[in-house]
């Protein structure tokens, strides 16, 4: 019996063929790409860390200079207390590996709704923060026999996600160097934060370590401290957004090294 290839029958029966072929063809292609994907996400994280600490990485030496110069890796609670340390060989499906925290995943899943909807009120934040199940990563790093600790920090700028990393001297309050990143900021304004010009500023510039850790990106222009520096001109939404997201992360991690700080002075 010939086929009417006229017919709706054939027609719908063409279109779902060929829906099957093509959406099989692309997941194979995805669960194909996604090791390969997940490799150069780490590859770029480990170039970005060691950006904090000034060492210029790739990633095709991605892995090898991070081994050289992170010796240990850890993770912790809001309240700053430890929650897993290791070092060695990173294996991507260890879920307790601090470096596979994905820390944009909890921002844009648990931390950012508490910032959106507490910003009127800091000591609901931080009760809400300090509730949350969310562990952050610590890279303890070492160059010319000094210790750095970098931390990475997610917060949002004008338009959307803006990241980086900061890397502190060993005294947990003074800046050594850091790395900023947006996903959608306005070109020649917010999106200045990831240039040389503007991470520069942050090197011997101090947390003021009071009741809270404060540092304040301030709007163009200003006059700054050593707890201070000047944000980007055009782009003071994205500057403010530099700032919170430093404010609200990096007391979680002054925190635990005060605590373990405190530990080893007692031994």
């Amino acid at each position: 019996m010939a086929v009417n290839k006229n017919s709706n029958g054939y027609t719908f029966l063409f279109s779902t063929l060929m829906v099957v072929i093509v959406g099989t063809a692309l997941a194979y292609t995805s669960l194909s790409l996604k090791p390969l994907q997940k490799a150069n996400e780490a590859d770029k994280k480990m170039v970005n860390i060691l950006g904090a600490i000034g060492v210029t990485a790739s990633r095709d030496n991605a892995k090898e200079e991070f081994s050289k110069y992170v010796t240990e890796r850890i993770s912790v609670t809001f309240a700053g207390k430890e929650v897993n340390k290791t070092s060695g060989e990173i294996d991507a499906t260890d879920k307790t590996d601090p470096f596979n925290i994905n820390v944009k995943k909890d921002y844009r899943g648990i931390i950012g709704k508490i910032v959106k909807s507490t910003k009127k009120d800091p000591e609901l934040q931080e009760s809400k923060l300090m509730k949350a199940d969310v562990a952050y990563p610590l890279y303890v790093c070492v160059k010319n026999d000094s210790t750095f600790y970098v931390a990475p920090v997610v917060g949002t700028g004008l338009w959307g996600p803006i990241w980086g990393y900061v890397a502190l001297m060993d005294d947990a309050e003074t800046f050594y160097g850091a790395t900023f990143d947006h996903k959608t900021e306005t070109p020649g304004l917010g999106a200045e934060i990831r240039e040389v010009f503007f991470t520069e500023k942050f090197a011997g510039k101090t947390l003021n370590n009071g009741a809270d850790v404060v540092f304040e990106v301030k709007k163009s222009g200003s006059v700054t401290d050593e707890h201070s520096v000047d944000g980007i001109t055009g782009g003071t939404i994205t500057s403010k957004g530099v700032g919170e997201m430093l404010n609200r992360t990096l007391p979680v991690y002054v925190k635990y090294l005060e605590q373990t700080s405190n530990q080893k002075a007692q031994l």
